[in-house]
């Protein structure tokens, strides 16, 4: 397969002179990945000029993911990309409005909604701690941005630093199915859910019932959902907790694979919250684009298991407020006497990359697990949420 060719005066050709360990160290994407970015984009970002030494489109696609690698422009300069510092931020924008594009968001990022690709959600939950009926877990993550010119205070979050509150729903192979990334630091985890197109989602309906996410105590109890108990009583609440909290480590891992993957995310990014809002946006479809092709993340000395952001801490409780009312509980009381009367051990908690868990399960509780996987189809049918909102 012949490669474009980049160099055009003294330009540094690195799709032929890196290998794909080199490629994936620096850019995040193997050689075959970052073509398939770069032909996913191509109509977009091609310079619309015949002159001899225009901006080619590998060269803007490799320059946009050392960008989102490093966090640092200066860096895209001092890789012999040959470009100057004002091409390489023209380019990164370009290019990341390209890649947040509705078209290009909704091919990557969507809820699903078909019964078959739900039913498969939760039966890997499922295998993670026996928590049935999960299809997603969900979280807000702040990502740290300088102070903007206007409406400054709003970015302010309660750890006193600007960011923007980014919403996030991961499946159990860490995943992204929806992101929000376009409020500022001062907003609530509860109010966003509340103006998101994913509880449009559940609250209309259009997913099935016996279909539940898991959120922290930041949020409001519903029937769709789920979250712990504060104060668990020995037995049943007290089952469900544990397993709650071992399920819901998913989107923990999964926040801090993407923040880990993109560093940009990891430092303050010092552009206004509109662009912040591509990156992160960006980051995400990129992240989903990794996980689909299987390519691995990169290992670099400093790196670390877990999410270690800024948001980190103690869970911030809900207080019910008007139509964000708990009215969850009575079914989670429901849910909790139902499945979590005997505790679920797991032989082997399962990691977020797909390693298989095997448990002990009754019959009652396989008769009951099967009987919620019966759930209606919807034709198949996506429902782009909260990213046609964005």
């Amino acid at each position: 397969l012949a490669l474009p060719c980049l160099a055009l005066r003294g330009r540094r050709d690195v799709l032929q002179t890196l290998d794909d360990w080199e490629l994936l160290r620096r850019y995040r994407l193997d050689r075959a990945g970052i073509m398939f970015v770069v032909d996913l984009l191509r109509d977009a970002i091609t310079s619309p000029t015949r002159r001899h030494n225009a901006i080619t489109p590998e060269t803007k696609v490799i320059t946009t993911l050392r960008y989102l690698a490093t966090g640092k422009m200066q860096q895209c300069s001092s890789d012999d990309l040959g470009l100057s510092q004002s091409s390489v931020s023209r380019v990164i924008t370009q290019t990341l409005t390209a890649l947040s594009q509705p078209n290009i968001v909704t091919q990557f990022v969507s809820f699903p909604l078909d019964a078959r690709t739900l039913h498969t959600h939760k039966r890997a939950f499922m295998d993670i701690a026996g928590f049935p009926g999960v299809v997603g877990v969900i979280d807000g993550t702040h990502v740290r941005i300088i102070a903007p010119s206007e409406d400054e205070a709003v970015f302010v979050n309660r750890r006193n630093f600007h960011s923007i509150n980014v919403q996030i729903v991961f499946n159990a192979a860490c995943k992204i199915l929806d992101i929000v990334a376009k409020r500022p630091g001062s907003t609530h985890d509860a109010r966003m859910l509340s103006e998101s197109g994913i509880r449009q989602l559940f609250e209309r309906r259009y997913v099935p019932a016996n279909c539940h996410l898991l959120g922290d105590s930041g949020y409001p109890c519903k029937p769709w959902l789920l979250t712990p108990y504060l104060q668990p009583c020995q037995g049943p609440q007290l089952n469900y907790n544990r397993a709650h909290k071992t399920t819901r480590a998913v989107v923990e891992h999964g926040i801090g694979q993407l923040k880990r993957r993109f560093h940009v995310l990891h430092e303050e990014v010092r552009l206004r919250p509109e662009k912040v809002s591509k990156v992160i946006i960006a980051c995400a479809i990129l992240h989903n684009i990794c996980k689909v092709r299987q390519i691995a993340e990169p290992l670099e000395d400093g790196d670390e298991d877990e999410d270690n952001d800024e948001d980190g801490g103690e869970e911030d409780i809900y207080i019910p407020q008007g139509n964000l009312a708990q009215s969850g509980l009575p079914y989670r009381a429901n849910f909790t006497n139902l499945h979590f009367r005997q505790a679920v051990a797991p032989c082997l908690l399962r990691t977020c990359d797909g390693i298989k868990n095997y448990h002990s399960f009754t019959a009652h509780h396989l008769q009951l697990l099967n009987a919620r996987h019966r759930t209606q189809s919807v034709n198949g049918l996506f429902f782009r949420c909260s990213i046609l909102r964005w």
